[in-house]
């Protein structure tokens, strides 16, 4: 199987949108100093790399493919409209009100309050209702068909995963000679990019929040399938089912899917900001929540890149 999306479709999406984004800094860190104080003392050195796509325009890189869907596609005179549990809502509210294009968002009542607050400050219109994902979605295209607004799709659409795969092109421009990258997974969007970008050349991880197993599930199943859709990072990495689009990206180029539980999600949070002042949503957070639980070990000399994918929150949750 091969993929719908190649490496030169994902650099002309990134010309695209180069001038509309941020080239999001890579740091290098030790994965030791995130571990708890006195916990065991000095060990061996860890070393990571860390995508900072939480400083991306909007907060997450959702803005990469909310840029490739209003350039790539002609927008109607009724603009645009989204569902999402937050992230997206806002880069499509943040995409739009650039392109000076009408924006309508609809979030389930689990979207963050900084989330709503966001959208709403940027200038669309937000729409609450339904308590997960899957209900703003099917209000969402319920709007579609009556206002002939262009629906933005958070993850399962080409020009969304064509965004979201650039962010893997900066990681090969920035980072030589990487052997992993650990790639947070809600509905697919992003990990389907980065693998369609490394196509098999580097090792794809998927880690999803353990209340909310969406790939988990579609792989166990050999298709997309519903999945729970709870936990901490609910209000990002929890829609009903995996993308058919998607699925079988991953089925190609994601070498596993790995679980991660909400007290290890949060741990990871809190350290990263006690270590390095990274402000990240509990989403972000899985792939560092992986490899200080052990859910990841890399091996001996393993080159390993961490998707640190969003800040939407209000900082109280940074305790």
């Amino acid at each position: 199987m091969t993929s719908v999306i190649s490496r030169n479709d994902i650099r002309g999406a990134h010309a695209l949108i180069r001038p509309h984004i941020r080239r999001t800094p890579v740091i290098q860190v030790d994965l030791a100093d995130l571990d708890e104080p006195g916990s065991a003392g000095p060990g061996a050195v860890r070393p990571a790399w860390l995508k900072l796509e939480f400083l991306q325009c909007a907060g997450s890189f959702k803005a990469r493919g909310a840029f490739t869907n209003l350039l790539l596609r002609d927008v109607p005179a009724a603009g645009v409209v989204a569902a999402s549990g937050g992230n997206h809502g806002v880069a499509v509210a943040y995409a739009a009100g650039r392109r000076g294009v009408p924006a309508k968002i609809f979030v389930p009542t689990v979207s963050a309050p900084a989330k709503m607050g966001r959208i709403r400050e940027l200038g669309a219109d937000l729409v609450v209702t339904g308590e997960r994902y899957a209900d703003a979605l099917a209000a969402a295209e319920d709007w579609v068909r009556s206002s002939g607004a262009m629906s933005v799709h958070a993850y399962d659409q080409r020009e969304t995963i064509l965004g979201q795969g650039t962010l893997a092109l900066e990681l090969s421009e920035q980072v030589s000679g990487l052997d992993t990258v650990l790639v947070p997974v809600g509905g697919g969007g992003l990990i389907s990019g980065i693998a369609s970008w490394y196509a098999g050349d580097v090792r794809v991880i998927g880690i999803e929040p353990d209340g909310a197993p969406t790939l988990t599930y579609a792989r166990a199943e050999g298709r997309p399938v519903d999945a729970p859709a709870g936990g901490v990072a609910a209000d990002a990495l929890a829609p009903r089912r995996v993308g058919e689009l998607v699925f079988p990206i991953t089925q190609a180029y994601v070498e596993d899917v790995l679980l991660v539980d909400d007290a290890s999600i949060l741990a990871a949070q809190r350290a990263l900001w006690r270590a390095f002042r990274i402000a990240a949503e509990p989403a972000a957070c899985v792939g560092i929540a992986a490899l200080l639980s052990g859910g990841y070990k890399p091996a001996p000399g393993e080159n390993v890149a961490v998707v640190i994918s969003g800040s939407n929150m209000s900082p109280s949750q940074l305790g």
